[in-house]
C-alpha cells in the first residue's frame, strides 16, 4: 500500500481528497503546513508520494519542496495548486517537482499521476543511491537491496576474521622464510619481486626493507633499533590481504555496499593493518593504468558530447544491419582488432554509441526497458574485447611480461610467432561469445527488430556534418592513439590522455564539469583493484596462492598440455581478482621453471598463463575493459545502472567456462598439434 502525504492549508479540500484516496487503497497522511510537513518526512520514511499546496501560511510550497528535496531527493513532489504561474512552474520544475498541476484536478488524472511518480520513484533512489530497505522480518533484513546486505556484510567480516585468526599455513611459513640461492629449486621463484631479492635474502626480509615495515627493538641500553619483520609476522600481513581479497570480491559481486565504499575499504584495510605505509597504498590507488581508466572516461564523454560516436558508429557498424550480423560478424571484427589495438579504448570509444542504440530501440519499439537488450550489448563487447588478448604481444601489459619471463630463459617468441600461436583462438571464442548470447537473450529481447546499422547512421543524420569541435575532438583522438602506440613505453597509458584532455578543455570542448561528472566510483574500485594486487604481490599471498594451487596437481597435469591445461585453469580464475599484469607476474617465474623441469616446450606453458589472463569476465576489476563498460552502462534518462555486478559474475563464470573449453579443445588439442613446438 503506498503512502501518500497531502499537505494544503485549505482543511476541507484536505480532508475530501484523503478519504477519496483512501477508498482507492492508498494510505494517507494529511498536513495544514510546510514546517509540519518537513518534520514529518524526516522521521517517516515509508512516504512515496507528496501532494504539495503551493500557496500556504508560513513556509510557502516552493520553501518546502526545496527543503524536501535538501535531505529527501529521492522522494518525489506533485505541486497541485490553485494559485499557478508561469514563474511558479519554472520554480517548481528547477527544484524536481515531478509534476505540477492545477485545482480543480480530476481524481483519475491525478490518481494516474500518483501511480507514475509511484514507479519513478525506483528510479529516483537509484540516481541519489538510496538504499531501498525492505521490512518485515529478520530473513528481509538480513537480505537487504543492492548497496546494503547487512547478511553479506556481516559474512564478510566472519570470513575475515576466520583467515586472519586461524594458524598461519606451514607452507605459507616455509615460502616466506626460505632464503634466496637462485637455484630454480628455490620454492619462492615465484615471488614477483624475486630477482630484487639480495642472496640469502627472504621474502619477510625482502617485503619489510622495501617498503620500510620494521619492528623498533630497544637493547640494554636503551637505544632503539630497527629489526626486519620475522617471518609469522610476515605471513600475518599475507593473511591480512588474502582475507581483504575475499571479502572485496564477495561485496563486489553481491552488492552489499556501493561500489565506491568497498573500494574505500581495501585501502583502509591496509592502511590500519599495516600491509604497506600510507604513501605506498597511495602510490599503488594512483598507478598508470588508473589515470588511464579516469582519463578514458573523460575523453568518452567528449567523443559523445560532440556526436563524434556516432560517426565512429557508421565506420564500425556498416555491416551490422542485424542481431546475427552484430553477433556473429561484428564482435569477432571487434575481437581481432583488440588483438592489436587498446581494447580498453576501443571499448571506451564504442560503448557510447550502443547505449545510444540501445535507447533508440527502446523507444522505437515503445517500450521503457529491455534490460536483456543491455546486458547483451555490453557484455559481449565487453567479453569479445577481453578476448582480443591472445592474438599479438601487442594485446597488453600482460603479454609483455610473459614476453619478458620468456627472454630470461632465452626462449622469447618473436611477434609473427606469437601471432601465429594466438590469433586463431581470437575470432573462434567471439563466434562463441556471439553464439551463448544469441542462444541466451534471442527470446528475451523486448526488441525484436534491431538494425544497428541504421539507427547510427540516423543518429549521424539528425546532427548534420561534421563541424568545427568534431574536427578538433577527432584530431585529438588520433593524436591519442598515435601517442598510445608511439610513446607508451615511454609515458604510460595515462600520460598521453591526460595531456589529451586539456588539449580538449582548452578548446572549450570538455569542461570541468564534464570532468567531474564521470563516474568516479569505478575510477575508485579499480584504483583499490590494483593496490590489492600490490598488497598480494608483496606479502607472498599471491605466491602462496600460485604455489597452493600447483601443490595439489596430479601428475598428469604436471607436463606437456596437462600443465598448459592447469595453468591457464589457475591463471583465468586468479585474473578476476588481480590485474592481468600481476597474475603473469605471480604465476608466470613458477610455471615457466615447471616446464623446463618436466620436458615441457616454455612456449605451451607461457603462451596458456598469457591467454587465460585475458578471461577475466567475472567482476568488473578484472580488467579495465569490465571497469569503463560498467561505468558508461548507465540509462541516460533515468540514471539507473543497466548491466549490474551480478550480470558481471552471472554471465562472466559461463563465459568463462567457455573460454577455457575453446582454449582447450581448439588451441591446446587443436591447431597446436598441428603447428608444433
Amino acid at each position: 500500500m503506498s503512502k501518500i502525504l497531502i499537505v494544503d492549508d485549505e482543511n476541507q479540500f484536505r480532508i475530501s481528497l484523503t478519504k477519496r484516496l483512501n477508498m482507492r487503497g492508498y494510505e494517507t497522511v494529511g498536513l495544514d503546513g510546510g514546517q509540519e510537513a518537513v518534520k514529518l518526512i524526516r522521521k517517516d520514511s515509508e512516504i512515496d508520494v507528496i501532494i504539495l499546496d503551493r500557496k500556504m501560511p508560513g513556509m510557502s510550497g516552493e520553501q518546502t519542496l526545496k527543503e524536501i528535496k535538501g535531505f529527501r531527493p529521492e522522494l518525489q513532489v506533485i505541486m497541485l495548486t490553485g494559485n499557478a504561474t508561469m514563474d511558479s512552474a519554472m520554480e517548481t520544475g528547477r527544484l524536481d517537482a515531478y509534476a505540477y498541476l492545477e485545482k480543480p484536478c480530476d481524481l483519475e488524472k491525478l490518481i494516474e499521476v500518483v501511480d507514475q511518480a509511484r514507479e519513478d520513484k525506483i528510479h529516483a533512489m537509484t540516481r541519489h543511491e538510496v538504499v531501498h530497505v525492505e521490512r518485515g522480518s529478520v530473513r528481509k533484513w538480513l537480505k537487504g537491496s543492492h548497496n546494503s546486505r547487512p547478511g553479506i556484510i556481516m559474512l564478510g567480516v566472519l570470513l575475515f576474521a576466520l583467515i586472519n585468526f586461524l594458524p598461519a599455513p606451514q607452507r605459507m611459513v616455509t615460502l616466506l622464510s626460505a632464503p634466496k640461492t637462485g637455484a630454480v629449486t628455490d620454492p619462492h621463484m615465484g615471488y614477483a619481486y624475486y630477482k630484487q631479492m639480495r642472496e640469502g635474502e627472504n621474502v619477510a626480509s625482502y617485503y619489510s626493507r622495501s617498503y620500510k615495515i620494521s619492528n623498533s627493538v630497544t637493547d640494554a641500553d636503551g637505544k632503539k633499533t630497527m629489526q626486519p619483520m620475522t617471518p609469522d609476522q610476515a605471513t600475518r600481513k599475507a593473511r591480512i590481504v588474502l582475507g581483504i581479497l575475499v571479502v572485496a570480491a564477495l561485496f563486489w559481486a553481491s552488492g552489499a555496499v556501493p561500489v565506491g565504499i568497498t573500494a574505500l575499504m581495501v585501502g583502509v584495510v591496509m592502511y590500519f593493518f599495516g600491509v604497506l605505509r600510507p604513501d605506498d597504498i597511495a602510490q599503488a590507488y594512483a598507478k598508470d593504468a588508473v589515470i588511464f581508466i579516469f582519463g578514458v572516461l573523460a575523453i568518452s564523454a567528449a567523443i559523445s558530447k560532440t556526436g563524434l560516436d556516432r560517426r565512429i558508429g557508421l565506420l564500425l557498424l556498416g555491416p551490422t544491419k542485424n542481431l546475427p550480423l552484430f553477433l556473429f560478424l561484428f564482435l569477432p571484427m571487434l575481437g581481432i582488432a583488440c588483438s592489436f589495438v587498446s581494447e580498453h579504448a576501443l571499448i571506451a570509444f564504442i560503448m557510447p554509441l550502443f547505449i545510444m542504440v540501445y535507447v533508440t530501440s527502446i523507444r522505437a519499439a515503445g517500450v521503457k526497458q529491455d534490460k536483456a537488450l543491455a546486458v547483451m550489448f555490453v557484455l559481449s563487447l565487453c567479453f569479445a574485447a577481453n578476448c582480443g588478448g591472445p592474438g599479438s604481444p601487442a594485446a597488453g601489459g600482460r603479454n609483455a611480461v610473459m614476453l619478458g619471463i620468456l627472454t630470461d630463459y632465452g626462449m622469447a617468441p618473436t611477434f609473427g610467432q606469437w601471432v601465429k600461436y594466438g590469433l586463431p583462438f581470437v575470432p573462434v571464442m567471439a563466434l562463441v561469445i556471439g553464439g551463448y548470447f544469441f542462444l541466451m537473450f534471442r527470446s528475451k529481447l523486448k526488441v525484436k527488430k534491431l538494425n544497428v546499422s541504421l539507427m547510427v547512421r540516423q543518429a549521424a543524420e539528425r546532427i548534420g556534418p561534421m563541424n568545427k569541435n568534431e574536427y578538433i575532438t577527432a584530431a585529438t583522438l588520433i593524436l591519442l592513439i598515435l601517442l598510445w602506440v608511439t610513446t607508451s613505453d615511454i609515458y604510460g597509458m595515462g600520460g598521453p590522455v591526460i595531456l589529451c584532455i586539456v588539449i580538449l578543455n582548452i578548446f572549450r570542448i570538455l569542461r570541468w564539469r564534464d570532468i567531474a561528472g564521470i563516474p568516479w566510483d569505478v575510477v575508485a574500485l579499480y584504483a583499490s583493484a590494483c593496490a590489492l594486487g600490490k598488497g598480494l604481490a608483496v606479502s607472498g599471498a599471491a605466491l602462496y596462492l600460485a604455489d597452493s594451487f600447483i601443490s595439489i596437481l596430479p601428475g598428469f597435469l604436471k607436463s606437456g598440455e596437462g600443465l598448459a591445461i592447469a595453468v591457464s585453469l589457475f591463471t583465468g580464475l586468479t585474473t578476476n581478482f588481480m590485474s592481468d599484469g600481476a597474475t603473469v607476474s605471480a604465476i608466470g617465474p613458477i610455471t615457466i621453471p615447471m616446464a623446463t623441469i618436466s620436458g615441457t616446450h616454455p612456449w605451451m606453458v607461457g603462451f596458456a598463463t598469457a591467454f587465460a589472463s585475458s578471461f577475466a569476465h567475472m567482476l568488473i576489476i578484472g580488467t579495465p575493459n569490465n571497469a569503463i563498460a560498467y561505468a558508461l552502462a548507465k540509462d541516460p534518462a533515468t540514471g539507473e545502472q543497466l548491466v549490474t555486478l551480478g550480470d558481471f559474475l552471472k554471465h562472466g563464470t559461463v563465459v568463462l567456462i567457455l573460454s577455457f573449453i575453446v582454449l582447450w579443445a581448439w588451441t591446446f588439442m587443436g591447431y597446436w598439434r598441428f603447428i608444433g613446438f
